[in-house]
Order: C-alpha cells, then sequence, then structure tokens
C-alpha cells in the first residue's frame, strides 16, 4: 500500500501526488531563459532603437507607448505561463507553458524591431519625395 492510495495520512479529502522533478526543472528554464532573453535582447534592443530615434531627431519613429503596451501585456503573459507551469504536477504539462513562455518573450522582443522598421519604411517612402522636390529647386 502506498501513501498515495489515500488509506494513510489521509487529512482533508483527496491528496495529491508531489510535483514531479521535472516541473521545477521546467519551470526554472523557463524563469531563465525569460530573464536572459529580456535582459539581453530586450533591453539593450530598446535602448538602441530608442536611442537611434533620439539621435535622427524622429526620423527613425519608435512607438513608445505601443511598445509598453505589448511588454506589459507580453510580462503579465508571460508570467501567467510561468505560474501555471509551476503549479502544473506532471513534467510534460510543465513544459508546455515554460516554452510558451520563453515563445512570447522572443515575440515581445521582435515587436520594437518589427514596429521601427516597418515605420522607417512608411517614414522612408515620405522623405523620398521630399528630396526629389529639394533637389529640383536647388538645380531650377
Amino acid at each position: 500500500m502506498t501513501v498515495w492510495s489515500g488509506r494513510r495520512g489521509r487529512r482533508f479529502g483527496r491528496e495529491r501526488p508531489p510535483r514531479a522533478r521535472g516541473v521545477w526543472i521546467a519551470t526554472v528554464v523557463g524563469v531563465l531563459a525569460v530573464v536572459l532573453v529580456f535582459v539581453g535582447a530586450f533591453l539593450p534592443l530598446t535602448g538602441f532603437l530608442a536611442g537611434v530615434t533620439a539621435t535622427t531627431a524622429g526620423l527613425v519613429p519608435f512607438p513608445f507607448v505601443r511598445v509598453t503596451l505589448v511588454t506589459v501585456l507580453g510580462g503579465i503573459v508571460v508570467l501567467g505561463l510561468l505560474v501555471l507551469a509551476a503549479t502544473r504536477r506532471r513534467s510534460l504539462a510543465a513544459w508546455v507553458p515554460a516554452v510558451l513562455a520563453i515563445v512570447v518573450t522572443l515575440a515581445v522582443t521582435a515587436y520594437p524591431l518589427v514596429t521601427v522598421a516597418i515605420g522607417s519604411a512608411d517614414r522612408a517612402g515620405d522623405v523620398w519625395p521630399i528630396i526629389t522636390d529639394l533637389v529640383r529647386r536647388i538645380t531650377g
């Protein structure tokens, strides 16, 4: 007879089996990967893009409000996924939300780069007619 058969050590209702070691490993790996991506990629990337925007006098747009909203919402989703991973009982059930948390972190990290690239492409399309008009004025 095992402890988890419900006959020994039972106090209040049905007892649950202990969490597998893989659950803790998945949670720790997820947390470490999220922190490393955030500190090693997201912060330097957003700092660089914000600096480029500041030094080009707005020629390269940086959508601060949208990036902040995506970062906050992504952080909430990642935190929820990591809590979900930590509260699972089985290893596989913990690895799925841990890996999803890493994927969401990578998506949140790529978002500022994509929005700046799209905004710069739109802005570059607006700049070309101005340059040609200036050339025509100078050359007569």
